[in-house]
């Protein structure tokens, strides 16, 4: 089994051995942002570990270089759970973002909304999440640094910066809590009622597994929704993955314009 050292010494015999600053998850339909990033893209089929994504509106390949002055990775692609069962699957590319010199990930996602004043094409900063599927990716994990602590997984610094940088492009950018649905069916309208109930604002099929993986590894997190539908029972809209990569583009671009003024500022203070 390939290890995240030895991945690391392969990406860097080709992207360079400068270190990376922050990692980036992208989620449905927001792969063209990777596209922007000016360095070198290396498929996942060429690193031994990586996950075999077969989700369609996904980009995988890991890119390395620059954006906005900013040395990242951009992870064009995630397993999720619902494809093999595996809630630990992005443990090794995030292992991998570390040992290249990361210490901020950002993840994005597409995501129904369980707000009416969040509406598709609209964006949403996750300050927290419920894990509704009940599943963890620490389990088997035979260290005591299993036991991760969750307060703040959604790193209050990151979430300021972001909204700062939202603020400063003109953009809203609320803030609510991410509830995770394994998949890969979508919810039934009584589910959305109790995850309402229970407090959620948004409702996904992914990102929760990375933000634990991500906590055990020691980064800082945030993570955004591009708001793709409103969620089952809340509106006559006909959800389906289809509608899903039909409608991101409409939040990507305002995703692009946010990340880019962070990464910009996040380059004046470094």
């Amino acid at each position: 089994m390939t290890d995240a050292a030895s991945l690391a010494q392969a990406i860097r015999a080709r992207a360079g051995d400068a270190p990376v600053r922050l990692g980036l998850i992208l989620g449905s339909g927001l792969g063209h942002i990777a596209h922007q990033v000016e360095g070198v893209a290396i498929p996942y089929d060429d690193l031994p570990g990586f996950p075999h994504v077969g989700v369609s509106g996904h980009n995988p390949n890991l890119h390395i270089g620059t954006l906005e002055g900013v040395r990242v990775a951009v992870f064009g692609a995630r397993e999720h759970y619902y494809e093999n069962g595996n809630p630990r699957a992005m443990l090794l590319p995030l292992q991998v973002l570390k040992a290249l010199g990361a210490s901020e990930l950002i993840l994005t996602n597409a995501a129904g909304s369980l707000r009416p004043d969040i509406a598709p094409g609209d964006l949403m900063l996750l300050s927290d999440h419920i894990n509704y599927s009940g599943l963890n990716p620490l389990i088997g994990e035979k260290t005591d640094a299993r036991f991760v602590p969750m307060t703040d997984a959604h790193d209050p610094g990151l979430r300021s910066a972001l909204k700062a940088a939202a603020a400063r492009e003109g953009l809203a950018l609320p803030e609510g809590v991410y509830c995770w649905y394994s998949g890969p069916s979508f919810e039934t309208p009584a589910e959305i009622r109790m995850l309402k109930t229970l407090g959620g604002d948004a409702v996904g099929m992914s990102t929760v597994p990375e933000v634990i993986l991500a906590r055990f590894l020691g980064l800082r997190v945030a993570a955004i929704s591009t708001i793709t539908n409103m969620a089952a029972g809340m509106s006559d809209e006909k959800i389906s993955h289809e509608h899903t990569k039909a409608m991101a583009p409409l939040g990507a671009a305002k995703l692009e314009r946010i990340l880019r003024d962070f990464l910009r500022t996040l380059r004046q203070g470094a």
